[in-house]
């Protein structure tokens, strides 16, 4: 019974040594279909590589197919992205100037085997952070520190078309730019603040100026006024002397004084009045 069991052991063993090389080529062929085959997610490209080389064809988002042990696949993010990176120059009038530029970039989809190829994945710094540097001494000296300030929104504009230009030659295409700081020495900060309380105590004088003016032209206006009416009513006066009573008589609060002396107030009136 032994020497049965025995004989089927060596029969299995034989046919494992047997079929061995088909085991390993099955296994092999596995595992390199699914070496094969891959996906690209979304906001992503992939970059073909044949035996390290990059090719021209850019993978889009889906399943692809790959020769296995022959190409790889290496995806690339081409969605929005933020950097944020600090610049320091000096303005037309020499004014050290030191800013923080907030910028929205993404990667040029069909165009991320070449940045591939000439840059890798550490773009950020070495394309991006040194082009914001540049287009920010570039344009900085072209205004007064002053003008840095006031003319903020011209100065982001003008950066950014800088920035657009030197950034594509890289195939990075620059969404939007924001400058989140700009610092100025000490003593030019004190300058400044000193300007501007000197422009408001200077418009709060004129506005004071103005209204003193504004009063006094009012009480000339109010003193012709007067003397309009005054000199109306001399001459009603001079052509009327009956007004002088009558005057009176409207402020006559129609008591009798309980003392006339010798005056008679009602002389001269009408009798019906009497």
């Amino acid at each position: 019974m032994s020497q049965v069991i025995d004989v089927e052991k060596m029969e299995t063993i034989r046919k494992i040594k047997k079929n061995f090389p088909i085991l390993i080529a099955v296994f092999v062929i596995i595992v390199a279909l699914f070496a094969s085959v891959g996906t690209i997610g979304a906001g992503e490209r992939g970059v073909l590589l044949q035996f390290g080389a990059v090719q021209k064809r850019v993978i889009g988002e889906g399943l692809y197919f790959t020769i296995p042990f022959v190409q790889t696949v290496q995806k690339m993010d081409v969605k929005i992205q933020k950097d944020e990176v600090s610049a320091s120059a000096s303005s037309k009038d020499l004014q050290i100037v030191t800013s923080a530029i907030a910028i929205n970039y993404h990667l040029v989809p069909e165009a991320v085997n070449n940045i591939w190829q000439e840059v890798g994945k550490n773009y950020n710094q070495r394309i991006i952070a040194p082009a914001i540097q540049e287009a920010v001494k570039a344009i900085t000296a072209k205004y007064t520190a002053e003008e840095l300030i006031t003319k903020r929104e011209i100065v982001k504009e003008d950066i950014k078309t800088n920035l657009t230009e030197r950034l594509s030659r890289n195939d990075i295409a620059v969404v939007e730019i924001n400058i989140t700081a700009f610092d100025f020495s000490r003593a030019f900060n004190d300058a400044i603040e000193a300007k501007v309380t000197a422009e408001q105590l200077k418009l709060k004088s004129e506005r004071d100026l103005e209204r003193i003016r504004i009063e006094a032209d009012q009480r000339v206006v109010e003193a012709e006024g007067k003397a309009k009416a005054i000199k109306t009513e001399a001459e009603a006066l001079n052509s009327n002397p009956k007004v002088v009573e009558l005057r009176w008589i409207e402020k006559w609060n129609g008591e009798t004084p309980q003392y006339w002396g010798g005056a008679t107030p009602f002389i001269g009136l009408p009798q019906e009045i009497k």
